[in-house]
């Protein structure tokens, strides 16, 4: 399986609560929700449609998958919806049990196995593994070189700081663009796949 990991970005490489105020507060970040404005049904929403329609499940670091989990299954009857509800998912973490797992389809990566579960999904054959938000996890994907594509919904506005996904290990990894959008809002959707 393909891991294909799509972020909403600041121009200052921020990924951070960009869906509502009160989704990740952390280190004081005051910002949540600063994507909406940008946010337009062609060119965004048909990014997050098009990694939804080629994915055959889900990838979450936790805190992500808590948020997705208490959101999406009460949005049932809308297409999008019923797809991120009936897709398989898997969840990695640390703290959650096999018996919280009340989003349908979800799947326990235990933390401690984080990196072997996620080879081994990757090695399987099948559609892609598609991971949304998530920055602690898709930056220790990246660190293990298992990102196959990333699609970064770069938004025209600096945010002064706070989570990334990338690596802050001193490592050098080459990347090439193979597509760039750009949307009415000045949104840049950017897909990179490992280069070489």
């Amino acid at each position: 399986m393909r891991i294909v990991v799509t972020e909403f970005m600041s121009l200052d490489g921020v990924v951070q609560a960009p869906g509502g105020p009160e989704e990740d507060t952390d280190g004081g970040f005051a910002h949540g929700g600063w994507s909406h404005p940008f946010f337009d049904a062609e060119v965004v929403g048909g990014a997050f449609s098009d990694a939804l329609s080629k994915a055959e499940a889900l990838l979450f670091g936790r805190r992500t998958w808590q948020t997705m989990a208490a959101a999406w299954p009460e949005r049932a009857g809308d297409p999008f919806a019923d797809r991120m509800n009936a897709i398989p998912k898997h969840v990695v973490s640390q703290t959650l049990g096999a018996d919280q797992l009340s989003w349908n389809n979800t799947t326990l990566i235990p933390g401690d196995k984080a990196v072997a579960g996620i080879r081994e999904l990757h090695e399987r054959e099948g559609g892609d593994l598609a991971v949304m938000g998530s920055p602690t996890l898709v930056r220790t994907l990246l660190s293990e070189g298992l990102v196959d594509e990333l699609c970064l919904i770069v938004m025209p506005v600096l945010l002064g700081g706070g989570k990334s996904i990338f690596p802050a290990d001193g490592a050098q990894r080459r990347l090439e663009l193979v597509s760039a959008v750009t949307g009415p809002t000045g949104v840049q959707v950017c897909t990179y796949r490992p280069a070489g």
